[in-house]
């Protein structure tokens, strides 16, 4: 058998179904993610993240900015964490695409960032405000968390992902799912997002 006449077109069918496709996209930082969604008294106030990252960028972090090496992060060291290892990202939505009614809503800003270390885990906490008014009519929130470039992979942990902080004005419903009307990373991946609806409890 000629190996070289089964290879050869083999490959070059590889390369003309995924010509455009970079062979450096896969993520170097891996991001566990849970969120709390804030209600007031109208309606949604906004997400509250907590981001949970790997081993290799907590150690990266923990070198270069807990300058006293005491794996406890001081205000000072927090400030330089969040202008060095973080505000960066405001320019790809802080890795955050919202959906609205089917309506794109940008996050432009956050508050309240913090960095801290549990057992070494380096921990982002940070709030994006989204007001979104109840009525009687069904608000439907779409939201997506991911990095476009794919150097970044974001994920949602398995344990309790997500939590609705409300209390009962309002009949709430929310499921974590693969968002079959986007694509990224070339088309190949549909990210998992959080569907939520929310209305007046009648």
């Amino acid at each position: 058998m000629n190996l070289k006449k089964i290879v050869i077109p083999g490959l070059i069918t590889l390369i003309l179904i995924f010509p455009a496709v970079p062979v450096h996209a896969h993520p170097h930082i891996f991001i566990a993610q849970k969120l709390h969604i804030i209600f007031d008294e109208q309606g949604m106030a906004g997400i509250k993240v907590f981001w949970q990252f790997d081993d290799m960028f907590s150690n990266m972090i923990v070198m270069d900015h807990d300058i006293n090496q005491n794996q406890k992060l001081e205000p000072n060291e927090v400030a330089s964490i969040k202008e060095n290892a973080f505000a960066y990202i405001a320019n790809s939505d802080y890795f955050f695409f919202l959906k609205i009614d089917g309506k794109p809503f940008k996050v432009k800003y956050v508050k309240d960032f913090n960095a801290r270390l549990i057992y070494g885990k380096l921990i982002y906490e940070f709030f994006i405000p989204c007001h979104v008014k109840a009525n009687s009519n069904k608000k439907q929130i779409r939201i997506a968390s991911y990095d476009p470039s794919y150097y970044s992979a974001v994920y949602y942990v398995k344990d309790r992902p997500f939590a609705l902080k409300t209390d009962d004005s309002f009949e709430t419903d929310a499921h974590i799912e693969k968002d079959p009307d986007t694509t990224i990373y070339y088309g190949m991946v549909n990210p998992w997002t959080l569907f939520l609806n929310f209305k007046l409890r009648q």
